[in-house]
């Protein structure tokens, strides 16, 4: 048994609220040649003997995620396997062969983007007999949690609609998608590498749209160089906020969001639902999301191959390959009815009229009304589970006493102590509060408000 991560422990949360197959990370291999199955199923078994996490399974015990060996480890398959990923039985990795080509996609509890460059070296160097060296055992490292709660104090702030041409973005959940690939040019400024630079020209883009304070949720790596040669989901989402001003330079602008990265950075290995409270589980921080990573040599590989989802309203993946830089825009037909327009204005910002100011030509959209919450004062003295459910709160919490309307987040609660008393409620006092709801009434009053309606 091991423990899950923070990381995997959202992912594990928001795949219970329904996440299509925004969390499936497929890729395809194509061997361009008669493949022998005997050696390429040995390739995949010896592939999850190397990397266990392949081979692993979410058990919930208490309201709370481990990894637990799956009863049947993953394997390779002659027909493809199609629908969700059960992260109870598994397996949470699938190999299918189809001719010469080879079908892999993963869960992203057990995989990240960089994941696929790990699988692919390691399978096809298992494939052609190669003998590849341990990997060291892992060191367990802190987390600075109390650093991270600082920093976000001042900036986190709820992602308000996000104005674009035709419509307004407000999805931060997963759903089906539709998808455009493209390539695209970045041109050098000093001083900022390439990803800066293009994450400084959608913002400037969004801008542009009447979106006066811009913010994207981007994936940032959270691997050391002990777990470079390892599968896993070594990635946390975090947002970026910038605040444009009209007329400024463009160079001004990406220098200045530059330093705003390098401080979000500092805090890339800690959840931001581990250090906001209150903040709901949600498939994208933003209705806009960005992932860049570097790779994709391999040419008989398709590292971009779609998953038929996406998570929030409009993802950006972004892959820089040493032939050039590939894009995969994600997104919601709904909401998103003129991607196109979208693609040709980013393309537009790092044309070679890149120097000039930022503008904008919308007015700003003004912020969604807050949500009603309902049953939080709800007078419960004397209410039958009361005392049932306050000692569950002080028990997960180890905090005595608490009252009715104490806020659970102010007590220090977060997803992973609210999963916990969701469970321990539906044992012992066979109640049953959904996770959102709980959220909405984050009070012992307020928890028993939604029980009794």
């Amino acid at each position: 048994m091991t423990e899950v991560s923070p990381a995997q422990h959202g992912i594990w949360i928001n795949e219970r609220a329904g996440a299509w197959s925004a969390y499936h990370l497929p890729l395809v291999i194509r061997f361009g040649a008669p493949v022998d199955e005997g050696a390429l199923a040995k390739a995949v078994a010896a592939l999850v003997e190397r990397h266990p996490l392949l081979g692993a399974v979410f058990e919930e015990r208490d309201g709370l995620p481990v990894l637990v060996p799956a009863a049947e480890p993953p394997f390779l398959s002659l027909e493809e396997v199609e629908g969700p990923f059960d992260l109870a039985t598994g397996p949470l990795v699938r190999f299918a062969l189809t001719g010469d080509e080879l079908r892999v996609e993963a869960h992203h509890a057990v995989f990240d983007g960089q994941s696929k460059e790990v699988l692919v070296a390691d399978l096809m160097a298992l494939y052609s007999g190669e003998v590849l060296p341990p990997l060291a055992p892992l060191a367990s490292r802190e987390t600075p949690l109390e650093e991270a709660r600082a920093f976000w104090a001042s900036r986190w702030r709820a992602p308000e609609d996000v104005v674009v041409p035709g419509g307004v973005l407000r999805s931060r959940s997963a759903g089906p998608g539709r998808v455009l690939e493209f390539a695209l040019d970045v041109p050098a400024i000093a001083g900022l590498t390439r990803f800066e630079v293009l994450l400084a020209a959608l913002h400037a883009v969004l801008f542009s749209y009447g979106n006066a304070a811009p913010v994207t949720a981007i994936d940032l790596s959270t691997r050391t160089p002990a777990e470079e040669g390892r599968i896993g989901p070594f990635v946390n989402e975090l947002p970026v906020f910038s605040r444009p001003a009209e007329g400024a330079p463009f160079a001004e602008f990406a220098a200045a969001l530059r330093a705003e990265l390098r401080e979000v950075y500092r805090h890339r290995r800690v959840p931001l639902a581990r250090a906001v409270a209150g903040l709901r589980p949600h498939a994208a921080l933003a209705p806009v999301s960005v992932s860049y990573r570097r790779g994709g040599a391999d040419d008989r590989v398709e590292w971009l191959a779609f998953n038929q989802a996406v998570r929030g309203a409009l993802q950006l993946q972004l892959l820089d390959r040493p032939t050039g830089l590939i894009a995969s825009l994600r997104y919601d037909p709904v909401e998103v009815t003129d991607p196109e327009r979208i693609v040709a204005d980013l393309r537009d910002r790092l044309s070679g009229e890149l120097s000039r100011p930022l503008s904008t030509t919308r007015a700003p959209l003004a912020p969604a009304p807050a949500p009603v919450v309902a049953g939080r004062d709800r007078p419960v003295e004397g209410d039958s589970l009361l005392a049932g459910i306050t000692a569950i709160w002080e028990e997960v919490l180890q905090l005595s006493p608490i009252e009715p309307h104490d806020d659970i987040f102010d007590l220090g609660g977060h997803s992973l102590t609210i999963t916990q008393i969701i469970a321990r409620m539906r044992k012992r006092l066979d109640v049953e509060v959904d996770l959102d709801d709980f959220f909405d009434n984050p009070t012992i009053a307020g928890v028993i408000g939604v029980i009794r309606q």
